[in-house]
């Protein structure tokens, strides 16, 4: 076991060192900067490396919480990265509000252009995302935008996994090595269901509630009058005390929906994508 650990440890290694000799073949890049794990660790390699070539910009709208914009900047400025603030409008375009099945993609079009304009005003050649190998898997729309505006994925370049990047954050005693995943709150919306302002301050403030009683990684998906809760398996029992049913459901109730479910299979990444085909996917450019 102790020789499996130290190959996959080197192997970890190996990856940081090309993913650091591809950052400095690139001279100068503008970074993605969500506050994620995935994004911090690129975001320290990028420091490292290339300095005052590097500008980091977090994008802003009302599916990103005020309290990840908070992190992201006191990150960046621990780092003395030059770090900038992008508002984006994505709910405000009807490709991406009709929240058909390529929905990321309309999103991803909005953050990339925008991220193209701040790039060539700068000077700058390359722009970057977080996306790692588990991504490429996944259905994930959005990158064939990143492909249009000719954005590059460092982390899946030099074949880093999830579990590889929240090691590597670990070891290089990032604060956020243990954060939960992210995702746009709009993730929690069924493909059909019309977006809204007012729909995703809703389902912030659900998770917030469950977020309350101690659970870090929460979903809350919303289906109409129901809502389905998913957590991590260890914390699923944390939810069935008489005390934290009560809260939930009257809080939930209080926010409009008729009934509170929880969701035995717990949770996972992209569950909203569960009803989409595999050959819909594929067409979609998801795998």
């Amino acid at each position: 076991r102790s020789c499996c650990v130290i190959i996959a440890t080197m192997q970890i290694d190996q990856k940081w060192d090309h993913l650091r000799s591809l950052l400095s073949e690139m001279r100068t890049v503008l970074l993605a900067y969500s506050g994620g794990v995935d994004s911090s660790v690129l975001l320290r390699a990028a420091a490292e490396t290339l300095g005052q070539n590097l500008i980091a910009v977090t994008a802003v709208s009302e599916t990103y919480s005020a309290e990840e914009l908070h992190l992201a900047k006191k990150f960046t400025a621990s780092l003395g990265v030059r770090h900038r603030i992008l508002q984006t409008e994505e709910l405000t375009k009807e490709e991406f509000s009709r929240n058909a099945e390529d929905r990321c993609y309309h999103c991803k079009q909005e953050l990339f252009g925008k991220l193209r304009q701040i790039a060539e005003s700068e000077g700058i050649t390359w722009i970057l995302d977080g996306s790692n190998t588990d991504d490429q898997r996944d259905y994930r729309p959005g990158r064939r935008a990143a492909g249009e505006f000719s954005v590059r994925s460092p982390l899946a370049e030099a074949d880093l996994s999830k579990q590889e990047i929240r090691d590597l954050a670990r070891r290089l005693n990032l604060p956020m090595w243990d954060k939960p995943s992210l995702a746009c709150l709009s993730s929690r919306i069924p493909y059909g269901t019309r977006i809204t302002p007012a729909l995703v301050k809703n389902i912030q403030a659900a998770e917030d509630v469950v977020r309350s009683l101690g659970i870090r990684q929460v979903r809350v998906r919303h289906h109409g009058d129901t809502a389905r809760i998913e957590v991590d398996s260890e914390d699923l029992i944390r939810l069935l005390s008489e005390d934290a049913k009560r809260r939930i459901v009257d809080s939930f109730k209080a926010l409009g929906y008729a009934y509170v479910c929880l969701d035995l299979e717990g949770y996972r990444t992209g569950s909203m994508n569960e009803v989409i085909g595999k050959e819909k996917q594929t067409a979609n450019g998801g795998l």
